[in-house]
């Protein structure tokens, strides 16, 4: 082959790579334009089904934490009613133990025994199951998150707003108050 051969070869082959019917790169572009917007429906979706798939596992987690928080309520308050009828059998015992008299005691002496250590169990069954009692001593100030005011009374010596009786004694379970003490306080002193 000359060398004007080989020219009119290469000729020929750029002529046969060139685009037919006048095609151009931008008309090549152009049609793939239905391609970019069907990636751009696709890449959409896949955004909103991540944001939808996020929104789930947020959904999933917090109520994870719901009942978690809702297992610990029900462990630590879901015998707050049984606590609740269990105090007027510790109120009892109690007003047993105050109305003896040294001479009762003596006299049986085993029966008061017995009505004591049934207390101090019940207490330690209490305390067990985070039941704490709340117990003001007269002289204490009234405090209406802890304390019920039964009467109130003008009573010389006193401040406004001082307990000056304990009636029954009051309970909190962990943190939540399950009875609140029975007192009664003092009102102005009467002049």
């Amino acid at each position: 082959m000359t060398k004007t051969e080989k020219d009119e070869t290469l000729d020929q082959v750029s002529i046969a790579e060139a685009p037919v019917g006048g095609e151009t790169e931008i008309d090549v572009m152009e049609e793939s334009g239905p391609v970019e917007a069907e990636m751009e429906a696709l890449r959409a979706e896949r955004d909103d089904m991540r944001d939808r798939f996020m929104r789930a596992l947020a959904d999933a987690e917090n109520a994870r934490k719901r009942g978690e928080r809702d297992r610990k309520e029900a462990e630590q308050y879901g015998g707050s009613k049984l606590a609740r009828d269990m105090l007027p059998v510790y109120d009892n015992l109690r007003r047993a133990l105050d109305a003896a008299t040294e001479i009762q005691r003596d006299q049986d002496k085993a029966l008061f025994d017995g009505v004591e250590l049934t207390m101090r169990e019940l207490v330690n069954v209490f305390k067990k199951h985070g039941i704490e009692p709340i117990d003001p001593e007269v002289g204490d100030t009234f405090d209406p998150q802890a304390h019920q005011a039964m009467f109130e009374a003008p009573v010389p010596g006193t401040k406004a707003g001082e307990i000056i009786q304990v009636m029954t004694t009051g309970f909190m379970l962990h943190e939540r108050l399950l009875r609140p003490a029975q007192v009664g306080v003092s009102s102005s002193p009467a002049s």
